[in-house]
């Protein structure tokens, strides 16, 4: 290598082809904090992640023994030409939805192991205690330590009769029985009871005992012929029908259903409480005996950070004084003591500096929003003590409050201070000021991006013309002022008792856009998405499951019982439901969960184009139906790769990969339905088109034209058809599912609620939203959103500020209504960012 090369303190890159990028070169410098701005989908994240992170990763792997090389996770080469002064890489993404219900926030930081260790090795142990427990024994994960009555879950889920049967004066074929199914499944056992002698017109209270119990709980499944004289719809044939008592049906779909919806409606006969045995904790009454300072396991990870730091302490001083004796009875004034209560301390501090201190070690990973869970692993990276590493970051500052950010970017700066090159892709403006560099990509998104319009000292982008983030990041930007709207009537909920919201009451204008703001953990998500949805739902549909719901557990059925059977209405009075008549939640969950989900199914367009393609003169001669333009159908798609559009690839002593599949060549459909042709082109031509092509090419099918449109309205112009789900962000998730309620007709006074729905977007993209959410209130209709973004907030009718403190610190109003009376409040920690923005 040249002398000149080796005093070359930049990241070079030559001809990056990711993705949308365009035979990209540019340079970024080491050891400094270098953000990668553009709008959404202009290609800053395949420069940043697909491009350099992906070829530090490829650079790694080569290192290692082909062998070992199965054991990690497959990646492929990026599309480069050369990278040139790339220092090794460490990524933290974004990572929505991580973790199932047994993830907590002292697994992610691993500050668990380090608890149960001190309680293993320096707890106070029971007189009679035979030998101190290993510390898998402190854990609910485990055989070993798991409460064998709930499993380590720490609750368990009883049913009742009261649960089972709501109305006891209903008979059974009134519907007693509420935790049975609908429709024929029911009939189908109320028929078998009618067989095996029982009266089903008879009030369930007058039933003897023992018959009730049996209908309920028994587990026997008998199988009995049916007579169709007996059948109440007079059916002429004879048939076999199996009982399952209603407490079988509930555990049956609890256990099996893939259906959050039914989850949902039988978790409603389901009792659930603390566990008894080991009070909620998870763990065998061995492990919670043992106690260190006077406090159990249970006890410490029960408290927050900040508690858990003070009760530690005085067993972390003493290691610092040098007090501690080589030996003691009880093992909390050890050295080991001592020395795992002062590493503990140390590594929880760095939490609390973060901004994190309202957070438990017993937190579920599943209620963690993703910038709270991507500041768990950042600060576990601070602990690591790595010199000469590249940090890439996914927007770090995503779901903080101005006054969160603070402490986060003081921490990145002490991560470049040591020695460490920090590249961020970035959207807020105040933490792309502070970077020493900017690497700016666009002008566009799609097709219209995939540019460097800049790279270079964060002022020189002033002279950047072409550069969409140019006017926000230098406050340049007019923005259109708006007269505050009238409110046609408010809700008004009391009684709130749900998290750290204790014995609330909060009045919400209807007709109007009302933000809920405050700190990190106040108690915005829950009031907006919880309590106020569910006081929604139930008023909307009660006793059923709720509309419009969605998958929310990833399918883990431990996160089905434990967080889904958790209703934030219960206990809270309402006033001025009669004025809303549906409810709708946009959230940043996936869209899908497989490739298969794309953005023309979910939004249903496909449907209108699937029967353009069969209604061709082609089609109708073959006799195909829409369906056989479907890649889910058999008939249709690509037999290799069953519609796919790709294969997977095991290779010996190699990480498997993914191929474009050699027989359609990723187009997904078979030879036969690709030779059936609209407008000249096939169905995997128009998968392959982005929402700007498509509106003009299907310009004239009203089905699509319009799904289309509301696309581009929210800034989505360039996704293709056929993205995978997979791969889009949560912000591109949570605009398509507002395209798709902004493609509906209108049905009453519908009230929207977001949750931090301008996280993961460019200022840019921020107006697209914006305006379409200030047309739904226009259309009269009532949006609440929680937000930190405070151009937004500015920019709204109402605002109910939270805190002023996180966690136990908050959970009050602290301050309410417009954006200029909030701003000028005292005690909110929302009002001075609130005023800055105001006085721009």
């Amino acid at each position: 290598m040249a002398p000149e090369q080796e005093l070359d303190h930049f990241v070079r890159v030559r001809g990056s082809q990711v993705h949308n990028l365009r035979s990209v070169d540019v340079k970024a410098p080491r050891d400094a904090l270098v953000a990668f701005t553009g709008v959404s989908g202009s290609g800053k994240s395949s420069l940043a992640f697909g491009t350099i992170y992906a070829e530090a990763q490829r650079r790694y792997f080569e290192s290692v023994a082909p062998y070992a090389r199965r054991l990690l996770l497959p990646t492929g080469a990026p599309k480069v030409d050369d990278i040139t002064g790339l220092p090794p890489a460490v990524a933290l993404q974004q990572r929505r939805g991580a973790g199932t219900s047994r993830s907590t926030v002292g697994t992610v930081t691993t500050l668990s192991n380090l608890l149960r260790m001190l309680f293993s090795r320096a707890g106070t142990y029971p007189a009679g205690a035979s030998e101190r427990l290993d510390s898998d024994a402190f854990s609910p994960n485990t055989a070993v330590g798991a409460c064998p009555e709930c499993h380590g879950l720490g609750r368990i889920h009883r049913m009742t009769e009261e649960t089972l049967v709501p109305d006891p004066s209903l008979t059974i074929r009134e519907g007693a029985v509420a935790a049975w199914p609908g429709a024929w499944q029911g009939q189908n056992l109320r028929d078998i009871l009618v067989t095996l002698g029982y009266d089903i017109d008879k009030p369930w209270r007058k039933i003897a005992k023992a018959k009730r119990d049996w209908i309920l709980f028994t587990d026997e499944q008998p199988t009995v012929t049916i007579d169709p004289q007996s059948h109440p719809v007079q059916a002429d044939y004879y048939y076999n029908g199996t009982f399952s008592s209603a407490e079988r049906h509930v555990r049956h779909t609890l256990a099996n259903s893939q259906s959050a919806t039914m989850r949902r409606r039988v978790l409603q006969f389901v009792d659930s409480i603390d566990c008894p045995v080991c009070g909620g904790s998870g763990l065998r009454p061995e492990a919670l005996a043992v106690t260190f300072a006077g406090r159990t396991i249970a006890e410490y990870i029960a408290l927050s950070l900040t508690d858990l730091v003070d009760a530690l302490r005085p067993a972390a001083n003493r290691a610092e004084a040098g007090a501690a004796w080589e030996s003691t009875e009880s093992g909390e004034l050890t050295e080991v003591a001592t020395l795992i209560a002062a590493d503990l301390v140390a590594r929880t501090q760095v939490l609390i500096d973060l901004g994190l201190g309202y957070l438990s070690l017993n937190r579920r990973t599943p209620t963690v929003s993703p910038g709270e869970l991507q500041r768990l692993r950042l600060a576990t990276q601070l602990r690591a003590g790595l010199f000469g590493v590249l940090y890439v970051l996914d927007e770090p500052s995503a779901g903080l409050h101005p006054a969160d950010a603070e402490p986060l970017l003081d921490v990145l700066d002490r991560l470049r201070r040591a020695g460490n090159s920090l590249f961020v892709v970035e959207h807020d403006m105040d933490v792309v000021r502070r970077a020493d560099w900017i690497v700016d990509v666009g002008p566009g998104a799609g097709e219209l991006g995939g540019e460097v319009v800049y790279s270079g000292p964060v002022a020189g982008l002033a002279a950047a013309t072409a550069s969409v983030t140019r006017p926000y990041l230098f406050g340049d930007r007019p923005r259109a002022s708006r007269q505050p709207r009238t409110p046609i009537g408010t809700l008004r909920l009391r009684g709130i008792r749900f998290h750290n919201l204790r014995d609330l009451t909060v009045e919400v204008p209807l007709g109007v856009f009302t933000a809920v703001t405050g700190v990190s953990g106040s108690g915005k998500s829950t009031l907006v998405c919880k309590v106020l949805g569910d006081v929604v739902t139930r008023h909307l549909s009660p006793g059923g499951a709720p509309p419009d719901a969605e998958e929310s557990d990833g399918g883990d059925p431990d996160a089905a019982l434990i967080d889904l059977d958790q209703d934030a209405s219960i206990g809270v009075s309402a006033d001025g439901l009669a004025g809303i008549d549906r409810l709708v939640t946009v959230d940043q969950r996936p869209i899908g969960r497989t490739p298969r989900s794309n953005l023309a199914t979910y939004t249903g367009m496909f449907d209108a184009v699937r029967r353009v393609f069969a209604a061709t003169d082609e089609a109708r001669q073959r006799k195909w139906t829409a369906g056989r333009f479907s890649f889910n159908v058999a008939e249709g798609r690509c037999p290799t790769c069953q519609g796919e559009g790709f294969v997977a690839v095991e290779l010996l002593f190699l990480p498997g990969t993914y191929a474009t599949c050699p027989t359609c060549h990723g187009a997904r459909y078979s030879e036969e339905t690709l030779e059936v042709r609209y407008r000249d082109r096939t169905i995997a031509d128009v998968l392959a088109m982005t929402v700007d092509e498509a509106s003009e090419f299907l310009t004239d099918l009203p089905g699509a034209a319009r799904s289309l449109r509301t696309l581009r309205e929210v800034g989505l112009g360039y996704l293709r058809l056929g993205q995978p789900a997979t791969e889009l962000s949560g912000g591109e998730a949570q605009r398509i599912k507002l395209a798709t309620e902004l493609q509906r007709a209108r049905r009453g006074h519908t009230l929207y609620v977001l949750d931090e729905p301008t996280t993961g977007l460019h200022p840019a993209d921020v107006e697209l939203l914006e305006r379409q959410l200030h047309h739904l209130v226009d259309a009269g209709n009532t949006v609440v959103v929680a937000e930190h973004d405070m151009t937004v907030v500015a920019g709204v009718d109402w605002v109910i500020d939270l805190g002023p403190g996180a966690g136990d610190g908050g959970g009050r109003v602290v301050a309410a209504g417009p954006p200029a009376r909030v701003a000028a409040a005292r005690d909110s920690r929302t009002a001075p960012y609130l005023a800055a923005r105001l006085a721009r």
